[in-house]
């Protein structure tokens, strides 16, 4: 599947010479979905980074992670004390976020399968009525828990930027996106994989 959506890329961005040499440069995309923690600790650990470089967000969760010791979320959420939070990195708006979380999963909100079952528009506008959790966090919800291979998050500005490098900065970037359907995600992912290996 990946040789098959990276030709359907390639073969997409002729229009673009720039974009198309990147994407050649990048190579296949291989699925993303990462499922190793549940949801409600993953919707947690992306409002962690929300706004942080990957370092930092990697700094903090590990902290939370020590600090918690394997205790279930929900009742350790309900312990500890901001004080406590903060001493792991969180501002306190991403401890109410991650407070709301453990809410919603205690509420049944969160239930794997129901929320995999959704497609992207129905997934968000259920993460999203938890205070604190965006179209940007649905987004990465969906690209790399959920493996939705058609979701091109515009919110996310090293991927929009990008991709306006590539294509020219008067360019709508939805737009643009919406010509690599169904395979999104993978563009967006090899946007991000650009950046990382300084490809531009």
């Amino acid at each position: 599947m990946s040789a098959k959506s990276h030709q359907f890329l390639l073969d997409t961005a002729a229009r673009w010479p720039k974009l198309h040499r990147v994407l050649e440069s990048v190579g296949p995309i291989h699925r993303q979905a990462r499922r190793n923690l549940p949801l409600p600790e993953s919707l947690c650990r992306a409002v962690a980074g929300q706004q942080l470089s990957v370092a930092a967000a990697d700094t903090i969760w590990s902290r939370f992670e020590a600090f918690r010791a394997q205790r279930p979320l929900v009742p350790f959420l309900a312990k500890v004390t901001d004080a406590d939070l903060r001493g792991c990195g969180l501002s306190f708006a991403k401890i109410r976020s991650i407070r709301a979380i453990a809410q919603a999963a205690e509420r049944g909100q969160l239930e794997t399968g129901r929320v995999m079952r959704m497609d992207h528009v129905d997934r968000t506008a259920c993460l999203t009525q938890i205070p604190g959790v965006g179209p940007w966090t649905a987004d990465m919800i969906g690209i790399f828990y959920c493996g939705d291979p058609d979701i091109w998050p515009d919110g996310d500005l090293v991927a929009r930027r990008t991709l306006q490098v590539l294509v020219g900065k008067r360019s709508n970037t939805v737009h643009v996106a919406l010509t690599f359907s169904p395979w999104r995600s993978r563009l967006a992912m090899a946007m991000w994989r650009a950046v990382d290996q300084e490809l531009l």
